[in-house]
């Protein structure tokens, strides 16, 4: 599999004012896979540390500060010399160590010239204790699920090839409009977790491929009482668990009641908020004004919550794989449909999608490029636009106006269509 992320890392590698990396993201997107690849091509060797798998490495960190006495003890554990430059030093499994993770402040201070991956899961909940984690002294890099082009490249080369060479305002020929699409509906049911692709390229089963993405969910569900720290294990749990109902109410605003009856924010807070540290859930606030710059006007109070992987939600909806592949009306499309384009949409743009809901209106996504301000809206199927959509670009003319839908490539009068196969190449072809 070819991941983006790479790309990523070697500008890092080139980089003079490198510091230590961390890769964050949900467990099983495939962080430790990647650090290995790019040892292996990227470096003459990489020497690879597992602090849940090797507990006596621990007691390294624990005793020692100076960063070059560790490299001479992990040169001895790994049996070979590591070099600065030439030898990739990977810690995985981080968040079991935090001495290790400490220590990356001092490799950063006294011994920049080694290069240094780390990567654990629910690091991310650790950033909210800095006295834990050496804040300014690392470089981070979020690793998520396979996008829709890192799966159709895994998937179907010819097409990936053809994919890539979209450029802005071409003519889409039916017949590769029609096999993207079904590779967008393909990609619905499997996702983008890196064992469910290589599971669908190697068996092209379905069957197992469920069965695989209802062993992820058991496995985070575990997760939650093993890592939670503070935060009550039972309280993340019931997020979780809720966010598909949550999503299917008619305005898919998070609300704390629909979780647990006379629920209230400062119940479910601090569970809501370890779910998206840990990169398992994507949240969207709700902003008072379309402007720049969005952020100043996010509603805190008000925002959904999405699924961080489109498979495992639609896994978790109970969607069958028939109501996708048929072409036919389904409850919880639009929702399906919105969480993958978010999905799609995350890190082009320097600023995260917000959404817009008022009493009259509604636009499912807000984008900021720059000093524009892009409405997006997002549809299931060929649907034409909604009112509020309409009425928006009437009144104030934007530059852009994005619909995302299964119709053709093309411009509608303001609005430019892109096929929901492209959102992955939105900012390339603004």
């Amino acid at each position: 599999m070819k991941r983006n992320a790479i790309q990523a890392l070697i500008r890092w590698k080139s980089n003079e004012d490198r510091k230590p990396m961390v890769l964050k993201g949900a467990r099983q997107v495939g962080k430790t896979w990647l650090m290995k690849e790019f040892g292996e091509n990227y470096y003459e060797s990489f020497v690879y540390f597992n602090f849940d798998e090797e507990d006596e490495l621990k007691s390294i960190f624990e005793a020692n500060k100076n960063p070059h006495r560790i490299i001479e003890l992990l040169s001895m554990i790994a049996g070979e010399k590591i070099l600065p430059g030439e030898t990739l030093v990977i810690f995985d499994e981080i968040q079991e160590c935090p001495e290790a993770l400490n220590s990356l402040k001092y490799f950063r201070e006294k011994a920049n010239e080694y290069h240094v991956v780390a990567a654990g899961s629910l690091l991310g909940t650790l950033l909210a204790q800095p006295k834990s984690y050496p804040v300014g002294m690392v470089n981070l890099l979020d690793i998520y699920p396979l996008s829709f082009d890192e799966f159709l490249n895994a998937t179907d080369t010819i097409l990936f090839a053809y994919y890539e060479s979209i450029a802005k305002g071409q003519q889409i020929e039916q017949i590769f409009h029609n096999r993207l699409l079904d590779a967008y509906n393909s990609y619905l049911i499997i996702g983008g977790m890196p064992e469910c692709v290589a599971s669908w390229v190697k068996y092209k089963d379905p069957a197992i491929v469920s069965q695989i993405q209802h062993e992820l969910i058991e496995v985070y569900e575990n997760d939650f009482s093993k890592h939670n720290g503070k935060v009550n294990s039972g309280r993340i749990l019931m997020v979780f668990r809720s966010i598909v109902s949550q999503l299917a109410k008619p305005n898919e605003k998070f609300m704390y009641g629909a979780v647990r009856e006379g629920g209230r924010a400062r119940d479910f807070e601090e569970a809501i908020e370890w779910l998206v540290s840990a990169g398992m859930l994507n949240r969207v606030y709700n902003v008072s004004r379309m402007e720049h710059p969005l952020t100043a006007f996010d509603k805190l109070d008000q925002f959904k919550l999405f699924l961080f992987d489109t498979g495992l939600l639609k896994h978790m909806a109970g969607i069958d794989n028939s109501a996708i592949l048929l072409k036919t009306d389904y409850q919880f499309k639009g929702q399906l449909t919105e969480n993958y384009v978010l999905q799609q949409l995350r890190g082009q743009f320097d600023v995260e999608p917000r959404y817009y809901s008022d009493k009259n209106s509604e636009i499912d996504f807000v984008l900021q490029n720059g000093t524009e301000i892009i409405p997006v809206e997002v549809k299931g199927g060929e649907d034409k636009s909604a009112l509020s959509f309409k009425k928006y670009i009437k009144n104030n003319l934007p530059g852009h106006a994005l619909r995302y839908s299964k119709r053709g490539y093309r411009k509608d009068g303001e609005i430019t269509n892109l096929p929901l196969y492209l959102a992955g190449k939105t900012r390339e072809l603004l």
